[in-house]
C-alpha cells in the first residue's frame, strides 16, 4: 500500500467497518465510555478470543464497575466470573491491585496519560494506548497482533515488533487516523485479513494490499 492510498483506504475501511462486528473493547467503550471498564475490558482481552472475552466482561460488569467494587468481590470470585479467559488467575489478580492503586493513588479515576498507565499491573503499551483512545477520546495508535500484521501484510509498513509497529505508524500514518486505526485494522482482521490463508477475494482493500509474506489465500 502506497502512502497516498492511505485516504482511501480508511475511507473503504470505514464504509466496511458499518457490516462488521465491532471489536470487544469498541464495544464495550460505545456503550459506556468508563475509562474503567474500557481498562479491565482490555486486560481480560489480552490473549483471549472477542467471543470469550466479551462475555467474560459481561458477568464482571453484572456485578462490579468501579474500583470499589471491584474490591468487594475479591480476586477469587473476580477469576469465577472471568474464566475462561486466558490467565483468568493473573488477571484477576492485576484486577484486583489496579482497583487498589486507583483508588489510594487516583482516587478511584484511571490515568490518562501514557506514563502513569503502564505502572499498572499488567498494563503495556497496547493496553495503555486503547484506553487513551477508547476511554478518553485522546491520541494514541493501538497496536494488537492484527495491526502488526495487516499493517506489514499491506507493506505501509516493515516492521519486526508490535512496538516498532507503533513507533513507524506514528511517523507515517496521518494523526487523524491514529485513533479510528486499530479498530479499523482489528475489525479487519477477525473478519477477513486471516492470520492464516486470509480471504483475500472478499477483502474490500485486496487491490491495496502488497500482500507481504501471503503464501495462501482464499
Amino acid at each position: 500500500m502506497r502512502d497516498s492510498d492511505v485516504d482511501v483506504v480508511i475511507e473503504i475501511l470505514q464504509e466496511s467497518y458499518r457490516k462488521w462486528r465491532l471489536p470487544v473493547v469498541s464495544e464495550i467503550s460505545v456503550e459506556d465510555s468508563s475509562p474503567f471498564k474500557v481498562l479491565i475490558a482490555t486486560i481480560l482481552s489480552l490473549r483471549t478470543k472477542d467471543d470469550t472475552t466479551r462475555d467474560a466482561a459481561r458477568r464482571l460488569f453484572s456485578h462490579a464497575t468501579t474500583p470499589s467494587e471491584m474490591l468487594q468481590l475479591g480476586e477469587k470470585k473476580i477469576a469465577e466470573l472471568i474464566y475462561p479467559v486466558g490467565f483468568y488467575r493473573r488477571k484477576a489478580r492485576n484486577v484486583i491491585e489496579i482497583s487498589r492503586i486507583l483508588l489510594e493513588r487516583y482516587g478511584g479515576n484511571v490515568p490518562d496519560n501514557m506514563d502513569e498507565l503502564l505502572l499498572l499491573p499488567g498494563v503495556g503499551r497496547k493496553t495503555a494506548n486503547l484506553v487513551l483512545t477508547e476511554g478518553f477520546d485522546k491520541m494514541g495508535i493501538c497496536v494488537d497482533t492484527h495491526v502488526h500484521r495487516i499493517s506489514n501484510r499491506l507493506g505501509y509498513i516493515a516492521t519486526k515488533t508490535p512496538k516498532d509497529t507503533e513507533m513507524a505508524l506514528r511517523k507515517k500514518l496521518p494523526t487523524k487516523y491514529w485513533k479510528v486505526y486499530n479498530s479499523l485494522l482489528v475489525a479487519l482482521g477477525q473478519n477477513v485479513c486471516k492470520p492464516v490463508s486470509p480471504l483475500c477475494s472478499v477483502c474490500p482493500i485486496e487491490q491495496f494490499c502488497d500482500k507481504v509474506g501471503v503464501k495462501r489465500r482464499r
